[in-house]
């Protein structure tokens, strides 16, 4: 399916009967995800306990020689919680949880979980005054860090609002053999909570939907990050609608993930599906492309999490004979990109991509639960795709003052009504908040969530994403989807990877587009020439990046997303990178290798562009 396909009804139609068969499941999972009572118990510890009574012999976790069963993680985390609960933490108070992937992190999550404390789940990859600022934004009571953070903690401690009688240590090892020695002015967990009841916890039945659960960290517009509100009732809508609706694991099964558990995808959608499944959750501490099938293979896993630049590095391994001796049948995750979408499937012998949408701040969702190609799939929620205008950067009002939606196959603005079933909890911020909700959108009184995301309307209630409006710059009086040209220059023979954005050109309106682009073979061999003459064919004039940038490799954060900023500083200046730039200079028709003289063309107007 391309960009520009719809789905058909023929299409729609040859996929019910997988629908129809996994029906019981998927109901189940929206009544779970929809529950409107509030004074029902719900919740992650709830989750975990039910998990424990079905299949309390199955292993719960799994990382490297550690083999948890559920029974066992029960115990532990309980452990915790009492101890928790006897240093005075209670309902609505924040834990910061600075650990990186391992049985730890999840055993002082679901502890914190199951009195109603809050888990600040810290970015590990933070530093300085950017993991100062994550930690007090959220005001925690203490800080449970790993040993292979706490220097990182050490640097900032000094700037932070926890007590340091509230400083607590795990060591870096299997704590339920070995606790370890906790350095000084720490107190030890594993020593701590030795001899505490392993019994549930009463005040596991006092958690709600609208309490919180998490605090997950996105990106923040000044350049520091924003705590995002992650409540029980919606990390049972990723129970509810990935574990029985889209995933649809059982204790046969074993999901593995190496994406951060600071992340909702690994901790709400993975780990939810897992709880779902009564199965066990296969841990990796960090994302190994080189390792990544011989750990699926030695652990039986039949699923896994992704993000599409994690897709990426698999394809970019040399192909080995083995590919398909694996026994996943099912990937769940987002940003899959369409130029390897069949071939990463056909590769390793992939039935079904659960490619979703979402976002951490976010009150909706869609999952690919047909399984067409190339789409984020169907959301269950009240949405819109509303026409939008690009220029203005506003959706754009009719003479009634409401909103318009786009024809089926175009593209505009997705917006998530904002009702009791699906509320938008926002920031801590209010007025990060406010500034998220849209008001008088199809008549008065009504109020929906901006996503601040461009999606196409492939008809039969199905999504395409197209952009974030964040990755969109202007170049000859038109706005340019950095995704739709990253798909584009993808697809160009020898090219594994790509990163496109802006950069100015001076006594230029806008930005002229710039591709980082990582390529299969050496400079010398590659076509510069067939490269142009693919991205005339296949994009707008105005949409050609002007510069290729070479690159051995991409800047990613902890999630895979790739950093731009230093790519749009930097621009086409020489002098501020080693890598070697070419350029498509005007009316030729080749991209050229940029000297230092036709960098002073350019940017003495020598180059008219």
């Amino acid at each position: 399916m391309s960009h520009s396909d719809v789905i058909t009804l023929p299409q729609f139609l040859s996929r019910v009967p997988g629908l129809l068969a996994n029906l019981p499941g998927t109901i189940k999972g929206v009544k779970i995800g929809n529950n409107t009572d509030k004074t029902k118990p719900v919740g992650l510890g709830i989750c975990i306990e039910e998990a424990v009574r079905e299949n309390p012999n199955g292993y719960a976790l799994i990382y490297q020689d550690t083999y948890v069963t559920y029974s066992e993680y029960n115990a532990w985390a309980n452990r915790i919680a009492h101890y928790l609960l006897k240093k005075g933490i209670k309902k609505g108070d924040t834990v910061a949880i600075l650990i990186e992937n391992r049985p730890e992190l999840f055993a002082c999550v679901a502890a914190c979980a199951k009195i109603g404390a809050i888990n600040a789940l810290i970015n590990t990859s933070q530093r300085g005054k950017v993991l100062t600022h994550s930690i007090n934004l959220v005001g925690p009571k203490l800080a449970i860090v790993g040993e292979e953070l706490v220097d990182a903690f050490n640097e900032v401690k000094s700037d932070l609002v926890v007590p340091e009688s509230g400083h607590y240590f795990l060591a870096d090892r299997d704590t339920l053999k070995d606790p370890g020695t906790a350095p000084e002015g720490w107190l030890n967990l594993a020593t701590e909570v030795h001899g505490f009841s392993e019994s549930n916890l009463p005040q596991t039945q006092q958690v709600f939907s609208e309490d919180p659960c998490f605090y997950i960290y996105t990106s923040g517009t000044t350049g520091l990050p924003k705590a995002v509100i992650f409540n029980h009732g919606r990390f049972m809508k990723a129970y509810g609608a990935f574990g029985y609706g889209a995933l649809r694991l059982n204790t046969s099964d074993r999901i593995y993930v190496t994406l951060p558990f600071y992340h909702a995808t690994a901790m709400a959608v993975c780990w939810g599906s897992t709880l779902a499944g009564k199965t066990g959750l296969v841990i990796a501490r960090k994302f190994s492309a080189s390792r990544f099938w011989d750990d699926v293979r030695r652990y039986d896993a039949t699923a896994f999490g992704y993000v599409g630049e994690l897709c990426r590095y698999l394809m970019d391994q040399p192909a080995k004979p083995n590919d398909r001796d694996n026994k996943i049948r099912v990937v769940v995750g987002n940003g899959l990109r369409p130029s390897i979408w069949k071939s990463f499937k056909e590769r390793f012998g992939i039935e079904r991509v659960m490619e979703l949408y979402a976002s951490s701040e976010g009150n909706i969702g869609f999952t690919n639960v047909l399984n067409f190609d190339n789409t984020v799939g169907i959301s269950p929620f009240p949405y819109a795709i509303v026409e939008y205008d690009k220029e203005a950067e506003a959706p754009v009002r009719g003479a009634d003052g409401y909103l318009r939606k786009v024809k089926k196959g175009g593209a505009g603005l997705l917006i998530g009504e904002i009702t009791e079933k699906t509320p938008f909890h926002g920031y801590t911020d209010p007025k990060k908040t406010e500034e998220c909700i849209l008001r008088d959108v199809f008549k008065k009184g009504d109020a929906w969530f901006n996503t601040g995301d461009l999606m196409r309307d492939l008809g039969f209630k199905h999504a395409q994403f197209v952009d974030r409006l964040g990755d969109t710059f202007r170049w000859k009086g038109e706005n340019v989807s950095t995704t739709e040209v990253e798909h584009i220059v993808d697809s160009c023979t020898h090219v594994s990877e790509t990163v496109v954005y802006g950069v100015e050109i001076p006594e230029t309106n806008g930005r002229a587009g710039m591709a980082s682009i990582r390529l299969d073979c050496e400079e010398s061999e590659f076509d510069f020439k067939s490269l142009l003459k693919h991205l005339q064919q296949e994009l707008p004039h105005y949409a050609i990046p002007v510069f290729i940038r070479l690159s051995e490799g991409m800047d990613t954060t902890g999630t895979f997303k790739h950093k731009k900023a230093p790519l749009k500083d930097a621009g086409f200046d020489l002098a501020k990178q080693s890598n070697p730039v070419y350029v498509w200079l005007p009316k030729s028709d080749s991209y050229v290798p940029l000297t230092s003289d036709i960098q002073k063309g350019i940017e003495s107007g020598e180059y008219r562009y």
